[in-house]
């Protein structure tokens, strides 16, 4: 029989993505689904067994790809990336997180440099690169190190603050 450890990593990863699941209006997968499912067997040899079983089937989808589970903190890198982008396929990355959590971000600035039209180009350290499109102005020039938040405005726009400076409406380029 399988060891405790594999039927907890395996417990783990049922109640990461239950967790997503019920968040999610997507359905569990078959491979989870056997997992939850074997709380019902009453006999406890014979639930050990059905886990066993069930271990066995989530581990062969993880490694040929069948299944990809996420811990939280996977999820925030990712969500942390995507910030910006028009992906609702990717709202299963927010399961489980508070509103405000998921409506902005805290980023620290790699470079920065204006246009002909003075407008703002704000390179992240991650690689992410935001434009600004209005016509505001900031008082304090942007520098390598500034602390950068970024937050979700009406209509799919977004909010960008340098060191506390009032915002800038800026869009994702990259």
């Amino acid at each position: 029989m399988r060891s405790t450890c594999s039927m907890l990593a395996a417990a783990a990863a049922v109640a990461m993505l239950s967790a997503s699941a019920a968040a999610a209006p997507a359905k569990v997968a078959p491979s989870v689904q056997a997992v939850i499912d074997c709380r019902q067997v009453a006999d406890e040899a014979q639930r050990l067994a059905c886990y066993d079983k069930a271990a066995d089937v989530l581990e062969k989808a993880e490694a040929t790809g069948d299944l990809v589970s996420l811990d939280r903190e996977q999820r925030r890198v990712a969500r942390k990336q995507a910030f910006g982008f028009s992906l609702p396929s990717l709202a299963i990355l927010d399961s489980g997180e508070k509103p405000e959590d998921v409506d902005r971000i805290q980023e620290t600035l790699a470079s920065a440099r204006q246009d002909a039209e003075g407008k703002w180009t704000f390179v992240m350290q991650d690689g992410a690169v935001w434009r600004q499109i209005d016509d505001a102005y900031l008082s304090r020039d942007p520098h390598h190190g500034s602390a950068i938040v970024i937050r979700r405005a009406m209509l799919g726009s977004y909010i960008l603050n340098v060191d506390g400076q009032p915002a800038l409406r800026v869009h994702r380029d990259n």
